[in-house]
């Protein structure tokens, strides 16, 4: 995760556990493609460097439930436009 503040920084978020990380004070750092990624721990780090897509894109699983079964239909049948309302 880039950083792009001014000022001092909390805490970013550890990409493969979702746990809080304070990134000046983590000595648990990758860098893919010039982004610098915080971990909690080097465990979460390795993970993420064998397989970082697996961490980054986000997921694109079956909707699940009533409600995204009715939201997956309801896409279908529009073609993904947004309904009008009149």
């Amino acid at each position: 995760m880039t950083i792009n503040q001014t000022g001092p920084i909390k805490s970013v978020i550890d990409p493969v556990c979702g746990m809080s990380v304070n990134p000046e004070t983590t000595k648990i750092i990758a860098t893919i493609e010039g982004e610098h990624y915080y971990f909690c721990a080097e465990g979460c780090r390795k993970a993420f460097v064998e397989n970082p897509k697996k961490f980054l894109e986000p997921e694109c699983d079956k909707p699940k439930g009533l409600w995204g079964r009715y939201m997956a239909r309801l896409q279908k049948a529009t073609g993904g436009k947004p309904m009008k309302c009149h």
